[in-house]
């Protein structure tokens, strides 16, 4: 590899520490403030399953950002312009993912992937080189994804409130409640990360066995013995919390974080969900890392622009997360706090609702072809509950701030990308 390379390389790993220091508090955010978890646990968990769900699945993503986003075809006779142009992304996003962060703003790294690429292609080629179509696209998820994922977890919330939290005997509402929590809960999340985790199985079994299973098989299969794994665990779990509710105390103290111990048993179910968008995210949200490096990869050994596709190498797959877990570590305590503390008080059951919602609108997305922002979902969610709780309760200086840094991101960076791709082309082209 030649310096060159390395030097871009290290570049996305920027990228990538930035991002993971940003966005992974999409998926731990709500469970630090809701105190299920530790920060440490939270970097722990969300390390292992972030760079997971990058390096098994993440070429997807990656391979839509390299090729659709401009038009590969108007660069193919200046591969040199579309290599300089694709610096100049990951340079742009590094840095406005840095400004973010150090403020504790969680802002979308895929608008910033997005406009940093639309930016220099407008300056190198012209408005053709723009896919104005996925333009469009992100726009629609900007704008509808906090308002489904807000709606969505007022209505779980409102239900566990009315059904579990505001009555007399919350133990045994529970225990009515929990086979119905277990099966919604891995049902959305099995819908997103089962099929890809399953689907290698299937096509082993079918090909190389010759068996006839469909591609849902497993997944159903796998899904039903969770669900029924986590009831039955929950259940035992919800005994203990019956046999000693009387000695636990109502409001929290040093050595007992969680309120109440129905709160607890909620914790378990919120680190559950958290796991699975961590997992998710990871696997989404790596491309906007790595990709402006692959296509860069692909283009100096190539030596042509990648038109229809490209396959990711492992090793951009194993870079981008690594980048991902260490921002995450060392600098993703601001932006935890802003989605977990400052915009409304939590407890693992609003923080719960919170979570579900946020995969639930991903899904859904996802279902319709629309790119989406894990931060939207969250930050939706998280407001979502706090209309249910009280109105009052909401911190909207939060939300100015996290609103006007949305707003911003997408033409902030196609003008810092465009500066700096014709600062670069003055001086080395």
């Amino acid at each position: 590899m030649s310096i060159t390379l390395i030097l871009v390389a290290l570049l996305a790993f920027y990228v990538a520490w930035n991002l993971g220091a940003n966005d992974v508090a999409n998926s731990m955010g709500t469970s630090v403030g809701s105190k299920a978890i530790t920060l440490k646990q939270a970097i722990i968990i969300a390390g292992i399953l972030e760079f997971t769900g990058a390096v098994l699945f993440g070429e997807e993503v990656s391979q839509t950002l390299a090729t659709k986003i401009a038009n590969p075809i108007l660069f193919a006779a200046t591969p040199e312009i579309y290599v300089t142009g694709m610096v100049a992304v990951l340079i742009t996003c590094g840095l406005w993912l840095q400004i973010a962060t150090s403020r504790g703003l969680p802002v979308a790294s895929s608008h910033a992937v997005v406009g940093a690429i639309a930016g220099f292609s407008w300056v190198a080629v012209g408005v053709d080189a723009i896919n104005w179509s996925s333009i469009g696209l992100v726009t629609i998820g900007w704008i509808c994804t906090p308002i489904i994922s807000s709606a969505i977890a007022a209505l779980f919330y409102s239900q566990i409130k009315h059904w579990i939290l505001d009555q007399p005997n919350q133990v045994a509402q529970l225990q009515q409640w929990i086979p119905w929590l277990s099966v919604i809960l891995l049902g959305i999340f099995g819908v997103i990360v089962l099929p890809s985790l399953t689907q290698p199985l299937t096509n082993y079994l079918n090909h190389r066995i010759g068996l006839n299973l469909p591609n849902y098989d497993i997944p159903l299969f796998t899904g039903a013995v969770a669900a029924i794994a986590l009831t039955v665990i929950s259940w035992r779990q919800l005994e203990q919390v019956e046999n000693t509710a009387d000695k636990e105390q109502i409001l929290p103290t040093p050595h007992s974080p969680l309120p109440t111990p129905i709160e607890r048993l909620f914790g378990r179910f919120q680190v559950l969900s958290a796991c699975f968008v961590a997992f998710a995210h990871g696997s989404n949200d790596v491309g906007n890392a790595i990709a402006p490096l692959a296509a860069i990869v692909y283009t100096n050994y190539t030596g042509s622009v990648p038109i229809n596709g490209i396959t990711i190498p492992i090793w951009i797959l194993i870079l981008g997360g690594a980048g991902i877990v260490a921002g995450l570590a060392v600098w993703g305590k601001k932006v935890i706090a802003t989605i977990g503390e400052n915009i409304i008080s939590l407890q693992p059951s609003s923080g719960f609702c919170a979570e579900l919602a946020t995969a639930t609108t991903i899904l859904l997305a996802s279902r319709l072809g629309l790119p989406v922002s894990t931060s939207h979902a969250l930050v939706g969610g998280v407001v979502g509950v706090g209309l249910v709780q009280n109105f009052k309760s909401i911190k909207f200086q939060t939300l100015q701030g996290i609103g006007l840094a949305w707003l911003i991101t997408l033409p902030v960076s196609a003008i810092l990308s465009a500066t700096i791709f014709s600062t670069a082309r003055i001086l080395f082209l």
